[in-house]
C-alpha cells in the first residue's frame, strides 16, 4: 500500500492529477469508504486492503466534470465497469489517471460475522501485501481466526480474471481467486418449478426496505434522474407499500442494466438486507450468452452489446430460441 500512496502523492505534487480517488479508513477496521484526497496530509487516512470492495468507477462520472485529472484506483473487476461507462459516454477517459491496483480477493464482513467472529477491534492478514491465507481478529471476546478464502465476497469466488482492462500504470500483484462456477446459483434457481422460483424471490425481495443502495452504487444505473424518484408516475408511491408486486423495482432495474451489467456484484455487497440481487443480473448474462453468444460487458469499449445490435439471425427468446 505504501507504494500506492507514494505514487499518488507524487502525481498530486507534480500536477499530473488534481485529486486522488481511493479509500479512507472508516470508524471500524472493516469499513473503509470511498474518498477524495487532495492534499498530502489527507493520506494519513488512506487505506487499501481486503475490505476495500467498493467499485470506484461510478464516482468517475461526477469526477469527469471536475477541473483537472482525477487519479482513480481500480481493481481488475472495476476496470470492466469503467470501460463500459466509457462506451456509454458517461466518463471522460482524458480526465482520469487510472492506477490498476492488485487484488487477492475482497472480504465480506457479513460472512465473517456468520462464522461467529463479532466485536472486531482489529484485523491482521487483510493487507494487500500479505502472503498468508489466514485472517486474525482481535475481538472483545478474544482472538479469532478464519481462512481468507472463506471470508471472501461471493463475486471473488467467480472472478472474471486478474487482468486490468484499462490502466495508465499498475501497482501491486493480483492473486487468482476463482474456485466456483459463475452460473451455478442461477442454474439451481432455473431447476426450480415456477411456483418454487416465485416463492424464492418473494421471500428474498420481501426483505427490501427500498433504501436504493443497490441503485445508487450500480455503475450501470447512471441516469441523472431515476423514474422511481419522479412524482409524475405511480412508481413514486411504490416505496411506501410492502406487497410483492412493488418489489418489481428490482426486476425492472435488472432489465434496465441487461447487456450492460459487468457483474461487479456491488448491488449485493451494499444491500443491508443481504438480498442476492446479483442473481437477477447474472441470469440475464447467462441468457444473453446462450442466445446471442458469449459476451462480457466492459471487456471491450468498441464492440456493440448484443442487445444494442441486431441481425436477421438473432434469436427471438419470446418465441423460440436455440440455446448454446
Amino acid at each position: 500500500m505504501q507504494e500506492l500512496i507514494n505514487r499518488a502523492k507524487e502525481l498530486l505534487a507534480d500536477g499530473t492529477v488534481a485529486r486522488v480517488l481511493g479509500w479512507k479508513a472508516g470508524d471500524l477496521p472493516f469499513n473503509p469508504e470511498p474518498a477524495y484526497f487532495e492534499k498530502e496530509e489527507d493520506f494519513a487516512d488512506f487505506v487499501y486492503d481486503g475490505f476495500c470492495g467498493a467499485n470506484l468507477s461510478k464516482y468517475m462520472i461526477e469526477a469527469s466534470k471536475l477541473e483537472g485529472k482525477t487519479l482513480v484506483c481500480l481493481k481488475p473487476c472495476d476496470t470492466y465497469s469503467f470501460r463500459q461507462l466509457m462506451k456509454e459516454h458517461r466518463v471522460d477517459r482524458e480526465k482520469a489517471y487510472i492506477i490498476g491496483v492488485g487484488c487477492r480477493g475482497k472480504l465480506d464482513v457479513n460472512k465473517i460475522r456468520d462464522m461467529g467472529i463479532k466485536g472486531i477491534e482489529s484485523v491482521q492478514g487483510a493487507e494487500i501485501e500479505e502472503e498468508g491465507d489466514t485472517l486474525t481478529f482481535q475481538t472483545i471476546y478474544g482472538e479469532k481466526t478464519c481462512s481468507y478464502a472463506d471470508a471472501m465476497l461471493e463475486r471473488c469466488h467467480v472472478c472474471k480474471g486478474k487482468e486490468h482492462m484499462i490502466y495508465d500504470e499498475l501497482i501491486g500483484e493480483s492473486k487468482e481467486t476463482k474456485d466456483a462456477d459463475r452460473f451455478a446459483e442461477v442454474e439451481k434457481i432455473e431447476a426450480m418449478s415456477p411456483e418454487e422460483r416465485f416463492a424464492y424471490f418473494q421471500k428474498e425481495l420481501s426483505k427490501c426496505i427500498r433504501c436504493n443502495a443497490c441503485r445508487n452504487v450500480c455503475p450501470a444505473c447512471s441516469c441523472r434522474k431515476c423514474v422511481f424518484d419522479s412524482t409524475k408516475f405511480d412508481s413514486a408511491q411504490k416505496a411506501n407499500v410492502n406487497s410483492f408486486e412493488e418489489k418489481m423495482f428490482h426486476i425492472i432495474r435488472a432489465f434496465h442494466v441487461a447487456g450492460r451489467c459487468t457483474d461487479c456484484g456491488e448491488c449485493s455487497r451494499v444491500c443491508p438486507q443481504g438480498i442476492p440481487l446479483h442473481l437477477f443480473n447474472r441470469k440475464f448474462i447467462k441468457d444473453i450468452d446462450e442466445l446471442y453468444g458469449e459476451y462480457q460487458a466492459g471487456a471491450d469499449d468498441e464492440e456493440r452489446g448484443p442487445l444494442t445490435s441486431y441481425s436477421m439471425d438473432d434469436a427471438e427468446p419470446g418465441i423460440v430460441a436455440e440455446r448454446g
